[in-house]
């Protein structure tokens, strides 16, 4: 690594902690998978920036201080099964499978799923299986997960996600504030089948309302 990549990484690590970020184990696996290893070439000189950014078939990824606002409130032990919906670049999926046992990744274009392999695979993680999947109808396959993060905005309880979760299990992800435009982080405790506790995270930015349906590309 180069002296410059060197303090990029350690301006973007402040930038992160300035967001809010503590987690020393996230932190480190933010400065091992920098965010330009998996944004779109032409996006390599401004990828370190704190903004989202299109990655094609019309999706955004988010702002890196709102993907790890989201990773931190999953709260992730090594042995926990991650459950990701919407896998986008990759990005969000490299930090989770630094910090849990094993991730599964569902994305809805096909695209994006098959060019977010790669860039896994080129990277050496082999504790993640990204999936051509329509998140919405997931919860059918019976499969169940220590914790569940959802890049987009959904409609609160989001029973489709809450039923992929165990009983102790937790799910993160975006909803509409009370504001016009606003949007927030929550954090949904308890299983599908325990008492719902919701905690709300803080602000999120940049995210769209998730989508339906498979696509092979936009």
């Amino acid at each position: 690594m180069s002296a410059t990549e060197q303090e990029e990484r350690a301006q973007f690590t402040l930038a992160m902690r300035a967001k809010g970020i503590n987690d020393l184990g996230l932190l480190r696996a933010l400065e091992r998978a920098p965010r330009a290893l998996f944004m779109p070439q032409r996006f390599a000189d401004i990828s370190g920036r704190d903004i989202a950014l299109p990655i094609g078939c019309g999706q955004t990824s988010p702002p890196p201080s709102i993907v790890a606002a989201m990773i931190a409130a999953l709260e992730l032990k090594p042995s926990h099964q991650v459950c990701e919906i919407g896998t986008g670049t990759g990005y969000c999926t490299a930090l989770l499978a630094q910090l849990a046992n094993s991730v599964v990744s569902l994305e809805r274009f096909e695209t994006l799923a098959v060019e977010a392999s790669a860039r896994i695979k080129t990277f050496g993680l082999a504790n993640v299986a990204i999936r051509w999947e329509d998140g919405f109808d997931f919860h059918r396959s019976g499969e169940r997960f220590d914790r569940v993060i959802v890049h987009g905005l959904i409609e609160p309880p989001g029973e489709a996600f809450r039923d992929l979760i165990v009983a102790d299990g937790v799910l993160v992800a975006a909803v509409a504030g009370p504001e016009r435009g606003e949007q927030r982080i929550v954090r949904l405790a308890g299983g599908p089948k325990a008492t719902l506790e919701a905690a709300d995270i803080g602000p999120a930015r940049a995210l769209r309302p998730l989508e339906r349906g498979l696509a092979r590309a936009l």
